[in-house]
């Protein structure tokens, strides 16, 4: 299976792609911080972020990702 990481600020869509993540039953790390600068230090500019095998998706790509399981 994929090494998943979702990066989270608890916002709204941060919330439904947790949500819809759980639902699937992916299995993943959450990296939950409320810190924009910890955000911005790994180079996202939107929250949530899921990362699958080192590829960043924001919350579009992420949901059509989880859509395939």
């Amino acid at each position: 299976m994929d090494t998943v990481i979702l990066y989270s600020t608890g916002c709204p869509r941060c919330r439904v792609l947790k949500k819809k993540l759980d639902a699937k039953g992916i299995v993943y790390t959450l990296e939950e911080n409320e810190d924009p600068s910890f955000m911005i230090e790994k180079g996202f500019t939107e929250t949530p972020i899921l990362e699958v095998d080192g590829k960043a998706m924001g919350f579009m790509e992420a949901n059509e990702w989880t859509n395939q399981f």
